[in-house]
């Protein structure tokens, strides 16, 4: 286990300590948990107050003092457990739950080096294993729905070390401030974000799942390398003649209701979560409230780059919710129905993209546009699809000197067999990740994971709090989608007034058969335009006057 690098560069950030090639908990730590596993009567754990000092003897034993938690964390968790919960509701918790919480703690370090023995052949030649993805590292992390919630449980048990995750760029991952903030702060949405996850561990303390997640940090190289995609420059851009996908408005309805199975946009914080184990409560923060097990990723990927983008796969849905920020409320279990697919993940795609926060008249310059196309084309990019990419790319520059209906045939062409060969083998264990065959009997030595009609999912990213142009944004990420090769970008406005005309405008660039590179340059004008001052009508309105009389 000490030889192990991936191990090596996330230790210092888990609360377990290697020893003779083994990890474990100190014996006090062991003793602690083992009483918590046994219920309030043996613990006399059964309020907040109580519990918060039992998890502060925790802390001690692990030597984290210095590791200094939110100075409210123990009122707030008190207030919680001890006068929002129901006397049934807080019973069940100390009965029921926290002792399911302290044994998947105690079992931890077998879970952990479980996961390290078997995470080289999940995917053959790909490694899996837990590990700090750093910037400019591309790279995937498989976890198990199991693993997951241990290391969740750390979460609320606030035992991962944090002195050094600053240094890092690493979010917070305990959840010390989410209680602390119900204290200092209160509103009823933050309330019900902690309702979203006790009713998770309400969920997994009765069945434990036996799915993976997978994490992924995508970036496009700066230089050119093998087997990554370059980040495209404007020329390519303005030169694309890859044809722009079908566009689907969305004029009600929520991204993660959709049900045809497409890459699900998170409209994230470069510093993965944002706000979702403090204070806020909008779009990226719902979403991994509903879906806890994406706060897994919080551990170990690092603040994101320009270049780069994060993707899950396998994230389960527990919660249902109505309501956003302010009047945000937990509404009840929800039970994900979605497919697993053959390495044991559900069918849930999501992939968090950072905007330009604050952005003001510089989005409307060409290197900041340049910024936000590339940032949502890392995050829309197949990854089994890179080669194929890369050969699109030079194919576009070095056919700048033909004609453009000779280059605009040949992309055609090649568009077909991006969208075939997509797929990706991989071998797997047939004894411990059982799981992973059963849903695929006799499949275990050759399965694959099909990408092919895999669309966008996305709505007004790097608006509303980020204040970013609503109708500039859509036409980034249709850009994106389209030079992606993906087959649709599905369109929720959440009724937004700017984009009343969208669908419109819309069909009239189809009819009109723009390529990416059509698009981009009149997108680039008109910004050149706004920037200036020459112009101060929406792109919809500039571009096709008419739509909006």
């Amino acid at each position: 286990m000490e030889n192990r690098e991936d191990l090596r560069s996330i230790l210092n950030y888990l609360p377990l300590k290697l020893q003779s090639s083994t990890l474990s908990w100190p014996n006090p730590v062991i003793e602690a948990l083992q009483a918590l596993s046994k219920g309030p009567s043996h613990s006399r754990v059964g309020s907040g107050e109580v519990f918060f000092l039992a998890i502060a003897d925790i802390r001690n034993s692990l030597s984290l003092s210095s590791h200094r938690l939110a100075s409210s964390f123990s009122d707030g968790f008190a207030l919680f457990f001890d006068e929002f919960l129901t006397r049934a509701e807080a019973a069940k918790w100390f009965q029921e739950v926290v002792p399911v919480m302290a044994s998947l703690l105690l079992r931890l370090p077998t879970l952990l080096e479980s996961h390290y023995q078997y995470s080289d052949i999940i995917i053959v030649g790909v490694e899996t294993g837990l590990r700090l993805l750093q910037s400019q590292q591309a790279g995937i992390v498989f976890l198990s729905q199991e693993l997951i919630a241990a290391l969740l449980s750390c979460s609320l048990f606030c035992l991962f070390p944090t002195s050094n995750r600053g240094a890092k760029h690493l979010p917070t991952i305990n959840f010390d401030y989410l209680f602390a903030n119900l204290y200092t702060s209160y509103h009823e949405s933050h309330e019900n974000k902690i309702k979203c996850l006790t009713h998770y561990f309400e969920r997994i303390s009765s069945c434990t799942p036996t799915g993976f997640v997978s994490f992924e940090r995508k970036v496009l190289s700066l230089e050119p390398s093998l087997p990554l995609v370059s980040y495209p420059d404007t020329n390519l851009w303005s030169k694309s003649h890859v044809s722009l996908c079908p566009f689907e408005v969305c004029s009600s309805g929520l991204i993660e209701d959709q049900l045809r199975g497409a890459l699900e946009v998170d409209f994230a914080n470069k510093y993965l979560g944002g706000g979702a184990l403090s204070r806020g409560c909008v779009q990226e923060e719902i979403r991994f409230m509903i879906n806890p097990e994406l706060i897994a990723g919080m551990l170990f990927l690092p603040s994101m780059s320009d270049n780069e983008a994060i993707e899950f796969v396998g994230a389960e849905r527990f919660s249902n919710y109505t309501g956003y920020a302010s009047t945000f409320r937990y509404s009840g279990d929800h039970v994900d129905g979605r497919e697993v697919d053959s390495l044991g993940r559900r069918m849930t795609r999501i992939v968090a993209i950072d905007a330009l926060p604050g952005p003001g008249k510089r989005q409307y310059k060409l290197d900041y546009l340049l910024r936000e196309v590339n940032k949502a084309f890392c995050g829309f990019l197949d990854t089994s699809k890179y080669p194929q990419y890369q050969m699109l790319l030079e194919h576009n520059d070095s056919s700048e000197g033909q004609s453009g209906n000779e280059d605009a045939r040949d992309i055609s062409e090649t568009r077909p067999a991006l969208l075939e060969d997509c797929t990706t083998s991989s071998e797997m264990h047939k004894d411990r990740y059982s799981n992973l065959t059963e849903t695929n009997p006799g499949r275990a030595d050759n399965m694959e994971v099909d990408n092919t009609d895999v669309g966008i999912a996305t709505g007004n990213w790097g608006c509303g709090a980020f204040g970013g142009d609503p109708e500039v944004k859509t036409v980034i990420q249709w850009l994106a989608a389209s030079q992606a090769f993906r087959p649709f970008i599905a369109y929720y406005t959440f009724e937004l007034k700017e984009l009343r005309n969208l669908d419109q405008v819309c069909e009239w660039i189809m009819a009109h058969k723009w390529t990416v590179g059509d698009l981009w340059t009149m997108l680039v004008d008109y910004c050149s335009k706004r920037e200036k001052g020459e112009t101060r009508l929406g792109f919809i309105s500039w571009l096709v006057p008419t739509i909006s009389r």
